[in-house]
Formats: structure tokens, C-alpha cells, sequence
């Protein structure tokens, strides 16, 4: 690595890539991984020479670049492949914190499945998934597509495979988008079944399909509407309740006091996305002011830095942020 001696001149730094890591896993296919890095350090020139990367730019945005360099190269070190998604995220992690270690958390598995990782991808994700380690009581905040059911469910399974817990408990408020359960068609479970279908999905990604219907049967898996809640005390149980914007102040309290002896539960939802009828608060709307600074008990906010599906939602989150906040 070399640099010149003015503080104020651009400085030059030469990253050397081991012959262990084949420049084109670092690269990327057609060079989408460097495009992408480029793309992160716009006030940095990137240079590519056989196995050496020369970085020329601002002193502080070339120490960034080589961090996010090296943190790229302890991705390739543990297998797993390097992709413009996983680059784009590391920088983002890295502008926000420089301590922590993109590397360790983009490759920190928390379930396995059919082939399948599943992992925090953001640092905020990181955070959310480390405070259900650490607490009773997590609510999880944020926008559509930012993981917060996905990885609560994760866990749930998770912590049924190690025992911690004997059952998952899934749960929803069972109206939405002010379609009344009385004016749908059908039996009542082919009215509640669409409501819930979103849980059904994230339990088909982390458990063999042909094994759900018998730990249904069973009870070690249950998805219910959150009026099935009522009169319930809930021991040694992983229960999450989901789009919980859509609760009222008494369901969210009914909710939480179900908690029994040995259980976790997750609290899920977008405030922005209250589907209850006109002049309705919404439960998860409150119990900030209500629980904060209660011991045990965590709140996470999540927000469209922490989007993990198609990159446009991401950018119709902030669009529709920004026509709320006029």
C-alpha cells in the first residue's frame, strides 16, 4: 500500500488480492461486483491491473474503500459466493458503522434449509435478529419487504429446532384493507385462510413442506387469527404476531399478556400501513409510549436501507415517505 505524504492531495492505495482468490469470484461475472463497487465510491477511481486494485481519491472515502475491500475478500474466504447485492449492502453497513464486520454478519447463517441460507442482510436485520437473542418481547418496525416476519419466523423455527421452545405460534389481526370477515365469502376458515397465507409462505421456505401439515396436527405449529388468542396463557411457545398495525390498543394488550413462562414473542407490523376502520388507533401505533424503558422488552425500527426485495420498493418506500411528509 502506498500513499504520498500531502494530507490534502488525493492519496493512492494498492490492495494486492491473494493467488488464492481468483481475481474473477472478486470481480464478479463481466465485472457487475467492481461496477457495483464503483458505483458505492463515486469520488473514488478504481483501477484494476492483474491481481492489484489501485484506489485513488479523498483520504477517508480510500480508507472506506479498502475496508469494504477487505471485507469482500473475507466473504470469498468462508466459500460463499461475492455478489453485487452482498457488496452494495457491505458499504452501506460500513458507512453507517465502520466497527462492525459485514463479512461475519452477511455469512452468519440462522437457518439452513433445503439448501437454503437464511441470514440478517442489513445491519439493521443484524440488530433485530440479536435483540430477540436478548429479549422477551420484541417488536420489529419498518416497511413492507424489510425481513421483519421473515426473520421472526426464521427464529421461531430455529429456536424449535434447539429445543428452546416446545411450539411456534403464528398470528394475525384477521381484518385488513377494511374488508369486513362477515361480507367475504366462503367458511370461515376459507375467510381467514388468505389473511394468514403470508405466514404459511415463510414456514414452506425454513421447513419441508411434506412435515407441516403433521406438526399442524400436532399443535408444535399453529397459525391463527389473533381472536384465537383470547383466554390463552402461552408457555414454552415462539409466538409472533404479525402486521400488528392493524390491532387495536385492547387486542395489542390482550396480545401481550398471553406471554407465559418460557415463551419469546415478536411483534411485527408497518405504522405507515394502518388498515383500521376511520378514527381506530392502532395498537402498535401506542405501545412505544406504553412500554418503553420496560426491562426485556426491545423496539426496532427498520427502513428502506433495509428492503431486501427487488431494489424498486426501496425507492417506492422513500417516494411515498416523501409525498406523506408534505
Amino acid at each position: 500500500m502506498s500513499r504520498p505524504a500531502s494530507a490534502d492531495a488525493p492519496v493512492t492505495s494498492t490492495i494486492v488480492v491473494p493467488n488464492t482468490h481468483p481475481m474473477v469470484a472478486l470481480l464478479g461475472a463481466n465485472d457487475e461486483n467492481v461496477r457495483q463497487f464503483e458505483r458505492d465510491f463515486p469520488d473514488v477511481d478504481v483501477l484494476v491491473r492483474g491481481n492489484e486494485i489501485h484506489l485513488t481519491g479523498d483520504v477517508s472515502e480510500v480508507g472506506l474503500a479498502e475496508q469494504a475491500l477487505a471485507e469482500m475478500l473475507a466473504i470469498l474466504r468462508t466459500g460463499q459466493g461475492l455478489t453485487p447485492d452482498a457488496v452494495e449492502r457491505a458499504v452501506q453497513m460500513l458507512r453507517a458503522d465502520r466497527s462492525v464486520s459485514p463479512s461475519q454478519l452477511l455469512t452468519a447463517n440462522i437457518l439452513s434449509s433445503r439448501g437454503k441460507a437464511i441470514r440478517a442482510k442489513t445491519l439493521n436485520q443484524k440488530r433485530y435478529v440479536d435483540a430477540i437473542d436478548a429479549n422477551t418481547i420484541v417488536f420489529g418496525i419498518g416497511p413492507a419487504g424489510t425481513g421483519k416476519t421473515y426473520l421472526a419466523v426464521a427464529k421461531a423455527v430455529q429456536a424449535l429446532q434447539s429445543k428452546q421452545v416446545n411450539r411456534i405460534i403464528l398470528t394475525r389481526p384477521a381484518v385488513e384493507a377494511g374488508e369486513r370477515l362477515g361480507f367475504l365469502p366462503g367458511t370461515l376458515s376459507e375467510k381467514i385462510d388468505p389473511y394468514l397465507r403470508p405466514l404459511y409462505d415463510a414456514l414452506h421456505d425454513m421447513i419441508d413442506p411434506d412435515r407441516i401439515p403433521q406438526l399442524m396436527t400436532s399443535g408444535t405449529i399453529e397459525v391463527a387469527p389473533l381472536a384465537y388468542m383470547r383466554g390463552r396463557t402461552l408457555n414454552d411457545a415462539f409466538i409472533i404476531l404479525d402486521e400488528a398495525q392493524n390491532t387495536t390498543p385492547e387486542q395489542m394488550k390482550m396480545f401481550l399478556t398471553r406471554l407465559g413462562f418460557g415463551s419469546t414473542m415478536v411483534v411485527t407490523g408497518d405504522v405507515t400501513q394502518v388498515d383500521l376502520p376511520g378514527g381506530t388507533s392502532s395498537g402498535l401505533r401506542v405501545v412505544q409510549g406504553i412500554l418503553d424503558g420496560i426491562d426485556d422488552v426491545a423496539f426496532c425500527e427498520l427502513t428502506s436501507r433495509d428492503v431486501v426485495r427487488h431494489k424498486l420498493v426501496s425507492r417506492i418506500v422513500d417516494a411515498y415517505g416523501r409525498y406523506e411528509a408534505r
